[in-house]
């Protein structure tokens, strides 16, 4: 089997099973290129990536990257004179960069392409209601996420499962897809197929302006949207004037009685389960949490909290 020599450039956790793949591969990683340190949370120093993390307990070379575009980075990586870039989830690289390698440069994406191509594809098509997934991986060029796929893997979506749940699984899938390609691309095997833009999606990155819950939406919408959100950035709404974050929902079942008729936003009460209107009918809150609080059952918050303000 031929053995290419690799510089591997991500940053977050879910690119860490796909070091681990080709590390304990029969191809080189020549070098590890990451984000460089900072600050995680409350944390007083700087923290290394999890990719960095885990490539120096792999003893592995690693290049802090401040600037893609910078002449020393593109320095670097020639003296390295890889055969291949191996990109997951890392930043857009500019047209200099991915005409180092011999190869050409691929990139491992965490939906099936041409879907949801963007920042946060794993959360828009649970927010979608999309009952399948999975990961592509394809050669980079300089528009992000349209270049020739080379090979895709496929995965069931629960129709309750959340994007953190799907993450951990696709990370997993994904590096497996990834070594399998990587070895096509050595063998000159792979055969790589033109994206059909048309079908094209967008998974645009999440904030707090596009997270908020419309509770004049479909139950089911609101309960695909929440479980999207979850366990990051997370769906919120307000409860009052206060922010409340929504973790967890369950569309409301036969057990629900039909005289449980709720308008949008507003609140009640069916065996100490949390319920809120919705534009068609009733969702049943699982999970939530208001400021300076823990997060709390919809029982617990029932017995601690009114239920005569309306979220919205």
């Amino acid at each position: 089997m031929k053995s290419l020599g690799i510089v591997f450039m991500g940053s977050p956790d879910f690119a860490v099973p796909s070091l681990d793949a080709l590390y304990h591969s029969h191809h080189r990683i020549l070098a590890v290129a990451s984000n460089p340190d900072k600050r995680r949370g409350r944390r007083s120093r700087p923290e290394p990536t999890d990719v960095k993390k885990r490539a120096l307990e792999l003893g592995l070379p690693v290049i802090d990257v401040e600037d893609v575009k910078s002449d020393t980075f593109e320095t670097r990586l020639r003296e390295l004179a890889p055969d291949l870039l191996v990109v997951v989830a890392f930043r857009i690289l500019p047209a200099h960069i991915l005409a180092v390698p011999r190869l050409g440069s691929v990139n491992l994406h965490a939906s099936l392409l041409p879907k949801y191509r963007g920042a946060a594809p794993i959360h828009h098509a649970i927010m979608q209601g999309e009952q399948e997934t999975g990961c592509t991986v394809f050669f980079l060029d300089e528009k992000v996420d349209t270049g020739e796929i080379i090979g895709q893997a496929k995965t069931d979506i629960g129709p309750d499962e959340t994007t953190g749940e799907v993450y951990n699984r696709l990370k997993h899938l994904g590096a497996e897809l990834l070594l399998e390609t990587v070895q096509e691309i050595a063998d000159d095997t792979a055969k790589p197929v033109k994206q059909n833009h048309s079908a094209a999606t967008p998974a645009p990155k999440l904030f707090s302006e596009n997270t908020r819950i419309d509770f004049s939406e479909k139950s089911t919408d609101i309960h695909n949207f929440i479980r999207g959100l979850n366990p990051f950035p997370v769906a919120w709404c307000k409860y009052g004037d206060q922010k409340m974050n929504i973790y967890l929902s369950r569309p409301a079942g036969s057990e629900v009685p039909e005289s449980l008729k709720l308008s949008p936003g507003e609140l009640a009460a069916h065996d100490s389960r949390l319920f809120a209107g919705c534009g068609d009918g009733v969702l049943e809150l699982l999970v939530v949490q208001l400021p300076g609080t823990k997060k709390m059952t919809g029982t617990e918050f029932v017995n601690g909290y009114g239920l005569d303000k309306k979220l919205s």
